[in-house]
């Protein structure tokens, strides 16, 4: 089916919430190729999603092995490998006496963490920060500071005031013995990558600590090996309270989870859901661990290609996310990426580059080499 057909069937029977205008077909590793045959160095990773590449053969293969002996069986019973991989989660988190749950999404983990923060500390307030994102479900959608998309689905239902992100002195003017949880990124992604301030986690931890408040942790975008780390706040001094994540959990199968610590769980009853941490999805997170166990040692220098190779440019960067202030500059910049074999994203006027983890020193070449291009032309 040529794309013109295919926009054409997309119109007519999806809503149209998504601005889209290219069909890729097939990927292999940090490669995507569309429908016509053009070939691009992904750069964007579905969104951040695409931790192994794509269509890694061990991730492949560990779901087609799955999918042969077990594609669902819910939550009513014990479920092949997931144990097994809340263990892996937990100890990679070092969360003492951390349980998981698992969900389906990065807003469904933030989701559960939002309840079980009401239902454990019997309070309702929390505070979040400007140009975080933390999702579009009502519960986290009432945690994200955009206007753009708080304002049409007004009143929300959770309390929650919003301070400038670095600010601990704001944080301690709005803290109270009323406030269940702080909500923060290690690393603000949906901004355009700009990592917590030195000592900025820390000095949240001790305000939390003092107001018997829970620390949140959206490590939705930076989770699982994406910082050079595997999980973003393991960069500061902290344990927080709660952990949410999804996104490069499983290479692309849909996944999320919250791991909390000692004491924070929820009872029988209080939440759960039908495909949460299924077979197929904890056979993919499982194979996705293996390989990333392998190269994120690596992760780290691979970032600071991209950084030291877009120097000119002033970078911030914090393992593989990059990010570079354009303004209204960066849609056309995008376009040149895109029209010369690089896929880039623009996110609030901000250039974020957030490849799959497995992207070679050639690939990072070949697009800073373009993304220079497009920079200076």
């Amino acid at each position: 089916m040529v794309q013109d057909e295919y926009r054409d069937m997309c119109e007519t029977y999806l809503m149209r919430n998504f601005g889209r205008h290219m069909l890729i077909t097939h990927g292999k590793g940090a490669r995507v190729w569309d429908d016509e045959g053009n070939e691009y160095i992904d750069c964007v990773a579905g969104i951040a999603v695409c931790s192994t590449g794509h269509c890694h053969p061990k991730v492949s293969e560990a779901i087609c092995r799955q999918a042969k002996e077990l594609i669902h069986i819910s939550n009513l019973f014990y479920i092949p490998g997931q144990a097994e991989l809340a263990k892996r989660i937990v100890e990679k988190s070092g969360i003492k006496g951390g349980r998981v749950f698992f969900s389906n999404s990065g807003s469904e983990a933030v989701e559960a963490a939002v309840k079980l923060a009401r239902v454990r500390t019997g309070k309702k307030r929390f505070i979040a920060f400007k140009s975080g994102f933390h999702g579009r479900t009502f519960g986290a959608l009432s945690l994200t500071h955009k206007e753009d998309y708080r304002l049409p689905f007004t009143p929300l239902p959770y309390d929650c005031s919003f301070v400038e992100y670095g600010d601990i002195e704001g944080l301690k003017a709005v803290m109270d013995d009323t406030v269940a949880g702080v909500i923060l990124e290690p690393v603000q992604g949906e901004a355009g990558v700009f990592p917590a301030p030195d000592g900025f986690l820390e000095a949240v931890r001790s305000v939390c600590t003092e107001n018997d408040a829970l620390m949140i942790i959206d490590e939705v975008q930076t989770g699982f090996g994406r910082t050079g780390t595997w999980f973003g706040f393991q960069h500061a001094d902290i344990e927080p309270d709660i952990i949410t994540m999804a996104k490069g959990i499983g290479s692309g199968f849909p996944m999320g989870a919250i791991v909390a610590r000692e004491g924070l769980e929820f009872l029988p009853g209080e939440h759960g859901g039908t495909f949460n941490g299924g077979p197929l999805a904890c056979a993919a997170s499982h194979a996705t661990l293996d390989v990333l166990e392998e190269i994120i040692g690596d992760i780290e220098r691979k970032g600071q290609r991209f950084r030291d190779g877009l120097a000119a440019h002033h970078p911030r960067q914090r393992g593989l996310m990059i990010g570079v202030t354009l303004g209204d500059r960066c849609a056309p910049v995008k376009d040149y990426c895109e029209e010369h074999g690089v896929l880039v994203n623009c996110t609030s006027g901000n250039l974020r580059l957030i490849p799959p983890l497995v992207i070679t020193d050639e690939e990072i070449d070949q697009a800073v080499r373009v993304i220079n291009e497009a920079l200076d032309s």
